[in-house]
């Protein structure tokens, strides 16, 4: 697998893309773009590029179905039944099956075979955008494409593909028929990108091995309470940097392509509330989620037996659809648990509650879920959440050597999860800022090279998704 933060996709695949795309006349560029995002999804596993092909043919064919029997709307809502099914079966298949494998095999009598078929990279997010296809031009709040060559770009366009954000049709529509290609536009993209590269490379890769030293303490026994927290703090600012790098490498590139994605953070550190922080993290899927499930099973409007319903479903799919694992699940029932008190029990002392009381609140919350979400084998994850809520000592010498270790790197974090970067940046004069701008481009380029260079850790947290 190719990814982002690669000296391969850096250094070939990307410089060959770009020229390849610019040379070609306006009207082959989709095409061109078709070809080598197929190429980059098939790098790793050849034999899936069938499956997005397969996806493809279904949904472009199911779009014209549904448009060209909207009259008859008993017709038109099967072909998107038959849409949705499809997609939810293919996740299910690749996804799911082994995990329903194993749990159905507890059951008496019950002997299921698991198939241990590797997971299609990015197969979570490229369903979820083919369903929202059929949909959209069910509600007509998008055309039904009828060249399938186009269609085709939407589905397998390699700059979000693997990572997101979850791009909907009716976003990019028409951008795939009619896109402007600037100098501006492809300089922003060119910053946006590099800007996604140093959070990734220099900051979640650098602060990535304190998470799995805290883990290797549990396995040892020698995890304190201080230590239990510095592995949480540590982890909720790695998937953070990688999961918003990861992001804004994409929006980059999208805009560098004339394409305009979605944004899919907006400093969910910040909040000051769960409720808010699901409205910063991630989106796109929490949007996805709200206008393709929650707000068709009735949202808030049906009183609050079936507004707890919702949200208790809405929840339960969001955990299940990052991993086949009881710990996913638990995690979303988590969140909705926090979702359900701010609502009913929580909102009017949260609202009498001075706002940086509501952010530490806010940030316990979240990192615990952190921890949930981290650590799969549900005993352990248990293990260590009871040692950081005071089942060990609270402090060793190890803890003083990994904070001098990583004090600097968690203060570059903290603030780099805040906005005083960017209010720094917008103050500054308009002619300082274009005189600056390249040459801090060029410096984090050159600094992730020589980390990549140097450096054989460079984890992708979300390829399993």
């Amino acid at each position: 697998m190719v990814v982002f933060s690669s000296l391969t996709f850096l250094f070939a695949y990307l410089p060959i893309t770009l020229l390849l795309y610019f040379i070609t006349p306006l009207k082959g560029r989709n095409l061109v773009l078709l070809i080598v995002s197929m190429l980059f999804y098939g790098w790793g596993e050849p034999v899936y590029i069938g499956i997005m092909v397969l996806s493809t043919l279904i949904d472009y064919i199911h779009g014209l179905l549904v448009e060209k029997y909207r009259a008859d709307d008993r017709k038109a809502r099967w072909f998107v039944a038959q849409s949705v099914i499809f997609n939810l079966l293919l996740l299910g298949f690749f996804k799911y099956w082994d995990f329903l494998a194993a749990n159905l095999s507890m059951l008496p009598g019950v002997s299921i075979p698991q198939l241990h078929i590797p997971l299609p990279i990015g197969i979570s997010f490229f369903t979820f955008q083919t369903m929202s296809y059929t949909i959209d031009v069910y509600r007509q709040d998008a055309p039904a494409q009828r060249n399938i060559l186009t269609f085709g770009t939407f589905v397998t366009m390699f700059p979000q593909l693997i990572a997101g954000p979850i791009v909907k049709y009716k976003i990019v529509a028409e951008n795939l028929d009619h896109r402007k290609h600037t100098v501006e536009n492809f300089a922003l993209g060119a910053q946006r990108f590099t800007v996604g590269l140093a959070k990734k490379v220099l900051l979640a890769n650098a602060i990535g091995r304190l998470w799995e030293q805290s883990l290797a303490a549990q396995g040892a026994g020698t995890l304190t309470v201080f230590g239990g927290w510095l592995g949480l703090l540590a982890f909720g600012f790695q998937i953070y940097f990688d999961f918003s790098g990861y992001s804004d490498m994409a929006i980059g590139l999208g805009q560098i392509f004339g394409f305009r994605f979605n944004e899919n953070f907006d400093y969910p550190y910040l909040s000051a509330s769960v409720s808010e922080f699901w409205r910063r993290w991630h989106m796109s899927l929490t949007s996805w989620f709200r206008e393709y499930l929650y707000i068709p099973l009735g949202g808030n409007r049906g009183g609050t037996a079936k507004t707890l319903r919702n949200i208790l479903i809405v929840w339960f799919c969001t955990g299940f659809w990052h991993g086949a694992s009881w710990n996913f699940v638990l995690w979303g029932l988590y969140f909705a648990a926090w979702l359900i008190l701010e609502k009913y029990v929580l909102h009017d002392f949260l609202g009498h509650t001075p706002r940086w009381m509501r952010r530490i609140y806010t940030l316990l919350a979240v990192f615990v879920g952190w921890g949930i979400f981290a650590i799969e084998d549900i005993k352990k994850c248990g293990q260590y959440l009871a040692v950081c809520f005071g089942q060990s000592a609270v402090w060793s010498a190890a803890d003083g050597y990994t904070l001098r270790s990583y004090g600097v790197i968690l203060l570059v974090l903290i603030v780099a999860s805040t906005t005083v970067g960017k209010q720094t940046w917008e103050r500054l004069p308009e002619r300082a800022r274009q005189i600056v701008t390249p040459v801090l481009m060029l410096a984090g380029l050159f600094l992730c090279t020589a980390y990549l260079v140097d450096s054989s850790y460079n984890p992708f947290l979300y390829f399993r998704f």
